[in-house]
């Protein structure tokens, strides 16, 4: 059993597939367009096999989470890039691109090497050593 796939609403499609090709490797599809329904979407594939879908349509809502104020459901995607330095490496990068670090690197309690950033629609992205 595996998580196939997983899936995020967000304003700028374009902007989104970007950041994850760009900063995690992603592959991304062609673009998938219903025009009854005004959805568009984009499967993204990693080099493990996982996949992230991210959709749009213009009767979304904004969401009420953010990482100050966090409630139940889905809260964060977590990439792991192997080792401490790629860890901190990614993060500068980030950095100087302009995301914001909601959480510097660090050794968590339960043992995880991670930094914590927001993607370009504030979602909350761990990069983790493991």
């Amino acid at each position: 059993m595996k998580i196939e796939h997983i899936a995020i609403w967000v304003k700028d499609l374009e902007k989104s597939r970007t950041f994850y090709q760009k900063y995690f490797g992603a592959v991304s599809d062609e673009k998938y367009h219903n025009t009854v329904k005004n959805f568009q979407s984009y499967f993204l594939s990693f080099e493990n096999g996982s996949r992230l879908e991210i959709m749009t349509r213009p009767d979304i809502k904004e969401s009420e989470n953010s990482y100050e104020v966090q409630h139940y459901g889905l809260i964060h995607l977590a990439f792991s890039v192997g080792n401490k330095q790629k860890v901190d490496e990614l993060t500068e990068t980030l950095r100087k691109d302009g995301y914001t670090i909601a959480g510097e690197p660090r050794t968590t309690g339960d043992g995880y090497y991670e930094s914590v950033i927001l993607d370009p629609e504030n979602n909350i992205i761990e990069i983790v050593k493991q």
